[in-house]
């Protein structure tokens, strides 16, 4: 009798070892990637640097304003966006756009102001070991000013393209051009429109050109 009882007793614990035994190895395993990958966060981590962020916006801002020319620089260091003409045409009137950092392209025409589309593209930061979704401001406006200056078709192409106000709203798009007219109208001794092109050196000085470029 005694025997029978352990006898069962032991193919009870084998049976039960054998049904729970997938998926403690699955959890032992789990355990183990996730301490694996907690020391290599350990040792590849860096000290938290607060002001790095500031600091790569300046160095930015510097790369943009040895890229574009001086006219192009001040509207964007005094009115946060950058104005680019877009190719001539016979059948066309004269259009434009606008370029904010880390928004839509808004396309206009430049003798009425009225707003014809808006064009998503994004430029991923794929730096290590700080990459993330989001250049600095002023590295996202000169990619796009790159990509537009560079081939504005294919740009156009690639994008996503939405009626004005999807993302940005049209009486600030209004508003600003409102300021950027008042801006030339104060700077009467420039008063030639800014180039689309870009100086054939200033790309060997970015390292976010029109191929990081991809759809919003």
């Amino acid at each position: 009798m005694l025997l029978a009882l352990a006898t069962a007793a032991i193919v009870l614990v084998v049976l039960v070892w054998e049904l729970a035994r997938p998926r403690l190895s699955e959890e032992y395993a789990s355990r183990r990637e996730l301490r694996a990958r907690r020391r290599l966060m350990r040792l590849d981590a860096e000290p938290f640097d607060p002001g790095r962020e500031r600091r790569a916006e300046q160095r930015a801002r510097e790369l943009l304003r040895s890229c574009v020319e001086e006219q192009d620089w001040e509207m964007y260091r005094d009115l946060g966006f950058l104005r680019v003409w877009g190719a001539p045409s016979p059948e066309h009137p004269r259009y434009a756009y606008l370029i904010y950092p880390h928004k839509p392209l808004v396309a206009f025409v430049a003798e009425t102001g009225e707003l014809l589309s808006e064009y998503c593209v994004a430029f991923p930061d794929d730096t290590r070991p700080y990459g993330s979704a989001r250049l600095p401001d002023a590295d996202d406006v000169l990619a796009k000013w790159m990509a537009l200056a560079a081939d504005e078709r294919g740009l156009i192409a690639e994008a996503n393209m939405h009626l004005p106000g999807r993302q940005v709203d049209p009486d600030r798009v209004r508003n600003d051009l409102a300021r950027l007219a008042a801006w030339e109208r104060a700077r009467e001794g420039r008063s030639a429109p800014p180039r689309a092109g870009i100086a054939p050196d200033a790309r060997a000085h970015v390292t976010h050109g029109a191929h990081g470029m991809r759809a919003a």
